[in-house]
């Protein structure tokens, strides 16, 4: 693991529709009681259908999940943020530049832009899940996602 295990985490993404919800309740699934984890992007979109069927695959539910911005917060105080593109990235280096924040960059594929078949679509949100559950247990459990 390396890293000393923050206290409160937030991922973001540019919609808070698909990725960073996905990764917060990964950890929140995993670490909840052990940490604060939130969830927000750049602009919110609408929650992503898909990625609520991928995480009711794994037995997480994020269906009542309410994207929001960074400025939408009523708690700016994270230990860690972890971004998952580029824009949210530019964004909460911005707002953490005079903070004792640590900011770690994912670069993480947007499933959405995938094109293809229903199963193609749900293909790469599973790859966009698995890869993020890879990372979250590498990160904060460290663990690899074969040891489970």
């Amino acid at each position: 693991m390396g890293e000393e295990r923050p206290h409160a985490v937030l991922f973001a993404c540019t919609m808070n529709a698909v990725r960073s919800p996905m990764a917060a309740a990964m950890l929140r699934h995993l670490l909840g009681r052990m940490l604060y984890v939130e969830s927000a992007g750049v602009k919110a979109g609408a929650l992503d259908p898909l990625a609520v069927e991928v995480m009711d695959e794994i037995g997480i539910e994020i269906g009542a999940h309410k994207p929001r911005r960074f400025e939408d917060l009523e708690d700016g105080s994270f230990d860690l943020v972890v971004t998952l593109s580029p824009e949210a990235q530019h964004k909460a280096v911005e707002l953490t530049r005079t903070a004792a924040t640590v900011v770690e960059y994912w670069p993480t594929l947007d499933p959405t832009s995938v094109e293809g078949s229903r199963e193609q679509r749900l293909a790469a949100y599973r790859q966009v899940r698995d890869g993020l559950m890879a990372r979250i247990r590498a990160r904060f459990v460290g663990q690899r996602a074969s040891d489970t």
